[in-house]
């Protein structure tokens, strides 16, 4: 049973790490050829008042909170990625993105109850209490796509955005031991306590985003919204002994905001008639 248990694991671990190598391709192939597509393009396309192919890059952060299922296992947490968007010359908007999930606040507090002594702690190697923290964990990966809606009339490349997406969502609970000194939330144990799941994921998007002359003063803003189908992808949960086969119904809502890097040749603010 616990060899078949390992080797379930390692499938699991495998899996992952192909999913992950795959969007990290993506980026390293796909992405450059649409840098030298835009770049080729824009001049051409870019007209006085009118919107520009723009390429561009941008580092986000956002602030959750949990919804659904998630809901019972965690609080409020934090965002952290970067992406990549093209906006075409008729503001349409396609892109793809990695958010990387930070969370402190946990909500089952009886996730060690049978590793713990009749005091509630955990014994460690050295016969001592073991001092333990409770994480929440994980990514979210979205390929994008939507349209701005140009507003106030002045800037033509910023506007009202609206992104509809799909992808990927992975969360789990990670444990970590001072001085990582108690054996049974050691190496794959600790898998068995962590509730890794994962599934499809949709979300959307709705905010401003603000695309100016300079490459500074560049920034998008909003409310994101993400449902996900997940499931626990361990072959037992150790404190239940038994496997979770129960299908999860995960939910996140946030303020998320983003500084745009424009990846794009200077255009002439002049232009001259013969």
């Amino acid at each position: 049973m616990f060899v078949q248990i390992i080797k379930t694991l390692s499938l699991r671990f495998t899996e992952m790490i192909m999913k992950i190598k795959h969007f990290v391709l993506f980026f390293l192939v796909f992405i450059p050829t649409c840098f030298q597509l835009s770049f080729g393009q824009e001049s051409e396309e870019s007209k006085v008042g009118q919107p520009d192919l723009i390429s561009m890059l941008y580092p986000s952060f956002a602030f959750q909170w949990p919804g659904g299922d998630l809901a019972d296992r965690f609080g409020a947490s934090s965002t952290i990625g970067p992406g990549f968007l093209v906006k075409t010359s008729k503001n349409w908007i396609w892109g793809t993105d990695i958010n990387f999930i930070f969370g402190n606040t946990m909500k089952e507090d009886s996730l060690l109850q049978n590793l713990a002594t009749s005091e509630g702690g955990i014994i460690d190697q050295q016969g001592h209490f073991a001092e333990l923290r409770l994480f929440e964990r994980g990514f979210y990966t979205s390929f994008k796509f939507g349209k701005i809606f140009p507003v106030f009339g002045s800037n033509p490349n910023s506007g009202i955005m609206i992104l509809g997406s799909i992808g990927y969502l992975q969360h789990k609970i990670r444990i970590e031991v001072t001085d990582n000194n108690a054996p049974q939330l050691m190496g794959d144990y600790v898998k068995g306590y962590d509730r890794l799941s994962d599934g499809l994921q949709v979300n959307q998007f709705i905010g401003y985003m603000h695309l100016g002359k300079t490459r500074l003063a560049n920034f998008f803003i909003g409310v994101e919204f993400l449902q996900a189908w997940t499931k626990n992808r361990r072959s037992m949960d150790f404190d239940t002994m038994r496997r979770d086969d129960k299908k999860r119904f995960d939910m996140l809502t946030g303020i998320k905001a983003g500084w745009v890097i424009p990846i794009r040749r200077r255009m002439p603010e002049d232009f001259y008639y013969y």
